[in-house]
């Protein structure tokens, strides 16, 4: 039986609050708000509020779906059956994977609604976003070919909940397409393929032995620990590589203001520093934490890459 059993079983509210994975959610809701703000700051778009509302609103219903649908997998598959800090609600006994599925169709068809809404308003550009945001979520976990158990898992929430999560509330905002947002997004996808792969890093004995590959699986703890630093530290040289080349005429120049989202820098010092001291630091929670701990470092990066917009719009 697990440490949370049917007896521990929490209050409603409480007990869908976790079983929704509540520190993944800044992987979705950043590059909503940075797509928004870069269509105000960049694309001189006037800022629609119900717009973002339907769009912030369905990245979370259609992410919360997918997190659903992905412990319900993954618990049948024998993946996930270790009660982690930040564990959902399946692996807990707490709620059936069955009841776990039925609640993610829920909300994907809600979140199918507020695209339906959006596309009404915006046009077919958004369609074509959102549908493709939405079979990354499902495909992730389902399907004969499952995104994650592939080692195409990175790749999917690098697309999905960075990428097409800016260009999308950029598309809802000013109604047009453009590679802009999409490529100063990369940053920010960077660290939310950072929050995934330490999921997998620590798990990469369960996820062998059950027979998944994913990228950490692929290259073993040794590489995971390279890998693993240049998600939480590339961004920072990606962000310096954007601001030089429109300095050079390739592209729209970025803001000098996003000079600012080094504050974060010293975070993912800590949180390398965590991984390297997974075999020996006296708190294995530690380590088992560093999904969660890699999201905080995703909301710290995006509020600052968002705030470096906001800085650049103001009066000198």
């Amino acid at each position: 039986m697990n440490q949370d059993s049917d007896r521990q079983r929490p209050g409603f509210v409480r007990l869908w609050w976790i079983a929704s994975r509540p520190y993944s959610l800044t992987a979705s809701t950043m590059p909503v708000i940075f797509g928004t703000v870069m269509a105000w700051t960049i694309g001189g778009a006037e800022i629609h509020g119900l717009r973002f509302v339907a769009a912030f609103l369905g990245m979370v219903l259609l992410h919360v779906g997918a997190n659903l649908l992905n412990d319900g997998v993954d618990f049948n598959r024998g993946f996930d059956r270790r009660v982690n800090p930040v564990s959902g609600a399946v692996v807990r006994g707490w709620i059936t994977p069955g009841k776990a599925f039925a609640v993610a169709a829920a909300l994907f068809a809600l979140g199918t609604v507020f695209l339906g809404m959006l596309v009404a308003v915006v046009g077919l550009p958004i369609l074509w976003i959102g549908l493709a945001g939405i079979a990354i979520g499902i495909l992730y976990s389902a399907g004969p070919f499952a995104l994650k158990y592939h080692a195409v898992g990175d790749l999917a929430v690098f697309l999905d909940f960075g990428i097409l999560g800016a260009l999308g509330a950029w598309t809802t905002q000013t109604g047009t397409l453009s590679w802009v947002p999409a490529a100063w997004a990369v940053p920010m996808s960077l660290v939310v393929s950072g929050i995934l792969h330490a999921n997998n890093w620590r798990d990469i004995e369960p996820d062998t032995a059950g027979g998944a590959r994913t990228v950490a699986s692929l290259l073993g703890d040794r590489l995971s620990v390279v890998y693993y630093a240049f998600l939480v530290f590339s961004p920072f040289l990606v962000l310096l590589a954007l601001m030089a080349l429109g300095r050079l005429g390739i592209g729209p120049k970025m803001p000098l203001t996003f000079f600012v989202t080094f504050l974060a820098l010293p975070l993912a010092v800590r949180l390398m520093r965590r991984g390297l001291a997974r075999k020996t630091s006296p708190d294995p929670a530690l380590f088992r934490s560093l999904d969660g701990a890699t999201g905080q470092l995703n909301l710290a990066f995006g509020l600052l890459c968002t705030a470096a917009l906001v800085l650049a719009a103001l009066p000198c």
